[in-house]
């Protein structure tokens, strides 16, 4: 379960379970211990509204990624499309990347193979594993958005 104030989430995490930040490495799917805060949000503007939030927003278009490449100067930063280095596609034909919120893990700045693209998205209908994010229905997501400001973190416990 996921609390923000007085609100619980059902959530889903890291498919193989959460580790602590210090042991994350890339593709390990394991959600990383700590506490995050929320960066921002990108969504996609063909298939929702914007999200209410006072958190920062912008859209995601197709030529939307993130840099997963731990050797590449990019490594864990958005990007764009057409991108030499290994990457992860935002623009996604499912529905999952709908909502994104940028976690503020290993961000700052980023260590290589530490992890990357460590987001809250929508979770899938059976609340599946994930390759290391925090997902939850679009509902819930979209009220905690609603009460989230810049200064509003998650704690993930190991």
């Amino acid at each position: 379960m996921l609390r923000v104030g007085d609100h619980e989430f059902r959530c889903a995490l890291g498919k193989n379970g959460i580790t602590d930040a210090e042991t994350k490495t890339e593709g390990d799917g394991k959600s990383p211990a700590g506490r995050w805060q929320l960066r921002y949000v990108m969504y996609r503007a063909d298939r929702r509204p914007c999200p209410r939030t006072k958190l920062p927003v912008t859209t995601i278009s197709f030529s939307d990624g993130w840099c997963d490449d731990p050797k590449h100067p990019y490594y864990n930063c958005p990007v764009r499309l057409p991108f030499d280095a290994s990457h992860e596609k935002l623009y996604r034909e499912d529905d999952v990347y709908n909502i994104i919120v940028v976690l503020g893990h290993n961000d700052d700045p980023p260590v290589p193979g530490k992890g990357s693209a460590i987001f809250m998205h929508i979770a899938k209908p059976d609340y599946s594993g994930t390759e290391g994010c925090v997902a939850l229905a679009e509902k819930d997501l979209e009220t905690l958005l609603g009460l989230a400001g810049y200064e509003t973190f998650i704690t993930i416990n190991a």
